[in-house]
């Protein structure tokens, strides 16, 4: 002390050592007054922060639309939040101590205990969906009402409990509206397959059945015109030409649904060899030759040259040009070009069919394919037809692994564009049967019977 004193300057005091351990020991203690003082009002403002942050959570737990559940590592339910009466039909307090897995459907109690016990062993989060029974006090009935909920289950993980079962919390969600209609979606879905193969079958029996006797009507009606059975007069000479005229156009349609039966059943077998793609324009030509003359069609073909040989089925090209060609000249107007172009895009064959006919709007464009679809729709429709051909032609197309094209306006006609691939179809004959239906409705949910089981319960 003598020396601090000279080093400021100050007289030096002599100072007893009972003095300075006295001064020693006070200051101690008001130093540890200080400390604790503050440490306390730091722990308090960690209290009232606390608090806080509590009273915040658990009026969002109970104030949240989805039921909260606290679930201990054995299964029983610790906490529920308010929600959860809604949920299960009763108050709180009775679930409270019980086992989740007593309320679940049977078929469900083992997916939970496993995502259950994932979460509370592993610690990793589940979503799982499944069946809950919900309690009625007023109901008069034994058999239990299940609903659907959607369980997400997050594990609370404690890093001073060691590495023991975690207790899980639960967020449960009603998706029972959802599942009805999924349910419902998947039973429209059956129903209307149902329908479509009824309609198949239907279509193929009956075109059977009527195909032997129009072959009859025509061939007979044919002979008579031509004069073998004996000289007609004028007059039946007419009324034959009218039953044979008739009766091809009742075998075409025939004809027609017999295709369209076959591809939507799969059984349109391909027989795909080598082929010269433009060889068989002018057969298709000739084809629909006596159509274009009584509608004053001009055809005109524009083949390139130096076409590479594809491999396809001759029978079903032919047959694609021809509803297309079809198709463009009885859209045409009086006097009118169609012209046909065939050259090589790529690795595949275009065959483009080209009228300067009426055209179609976009809302028809977007329909093309579908079967019976028609332009002009109702009996004062101008144009006649079944609206089977294009259809006919796009799952043929689809068939040999090609894509159908249109491009159309209004009054300045219609350009149909298919593209097979030159190496062939990537199907092969007997693999078809997987392959198309010609009207694809959208993909609905994959088929629950839930609704079947809410009977069976414990």
């Amino acid at each position: 002390m003598g020396l601090i004193a000279a080093s400021l300057g100050l007289p030096a005091i002599p100072i007893s050592s009972p003095v300075l351990a006295y001064c020693s020991v006070a200051g101690f203690t008001l130093a540890f007054a200080v400390v604790a003082f503050s440490a306390h009002r730091i722990n308090a403002a960690f209290e009232v922060n606390d608090k806080v942050q509590v009273s915040a959570y658990r009026h969002l737990i109970e104030h949240v639309q989805d039921t909260v559940l606290r679930i201990k590592a054995d299964g029983s339910i610790a906490l529920a939040s308010r929600s959860s009466e809604t949920l299960f039909g009763c108050p709180r307090y009775q679930v409270a101590g019980t086992k989740l897995a007593e309320r679940l459907h049977i078929m469900d109690r083992p997916g939970y205990l496993t995502a259950l016990a994932e979460a509370a062993q592993d610690g990793r989060n589940r979503m799982i969906e499944l069946r809950l029974r919900q309690d009625d006090p007023h109901t008069r009935s034994n058999v239990p009402r299940f609903l659907w909920v959607e369980m997400q289950l997050s594990p609370i993980i404690d890093e001073s409990a060691g590495s023991g079962r975690h207790d899980v919390i639960a967020l449960l969600r009603d998706i029972t509206a959802r599942k009805d209609a999924e349910a419902a979606m998947a039973d429209a879905r059956r129903v209307a397959e149902d329908a479509s193969q009824a309609k198949s079958r239907f279509l193929a029996t009956i075109g059977h059945e009527l195909r032997t006797p129009l072959n009859a009507v025509v061939g007979f009606s044919e002979m008579m015109s031509s004069g073998i059975g004996g000289e007609l007069s004028p007059t039946h000479k007419e009324y034959a030409g009218l039953i044979q005229q008739s009766g091809k156009h009742l075998l075409e349609v025939v004809n027609m649904l017999l295709d369209m039966s076959r591809i939507e059943a799969g059984k349109f077998e391909l027989q795909a060899d080598s082929m010269d793609a433009g060889s068989i324009i002018p057969a298709c030509f000739s084809m629909v030759e006596t159509l274009a003359q009584e509608q004053n069609v001009r055809l005109v073909s524009e083949i390139e040259a130096d076409l590479p040989p594809m491999l396809a089925d001759e029978r079903v090209c032919r047959q694609i040009v021809i509803n297309l060609l079809s198709n463009a000249i009885k859209f045409s107007h009086e006097g009118g070009l169609v012209t046909v172009t065939v050259k090589r895009q790529g690795q595949s064959i275009n065959f483009s069919v080209r009228d300067r006919g009426i055209g179609m709007a976009p809302a028809a464009m977007a329909r093309i394919g579908e079967p019976f679809f028609q332009v002009q729709d109702g009996l004062s429709r101008k144009y006649e037809g079944t609206g089977l051909g294009l259809s006919i032609v796009k799952g043929l197309v689809e068939l040999h692994g090609g894509t159908l094209r249109a491009m159309s306006e209004i009054g300045a006609g219609t350009t149909i564009t298919v593209l097979l691939p030159i190496n062939g179809p990537a199907t092969k004959p007997g693999e078809t049967a997987d392959i198309l239906q010609l009207h694809r409705e959208p993909v609905a949910a994959a088929p629950t019977s839930w609704p079947n089981e809410k009977r069976k319960a414990l």
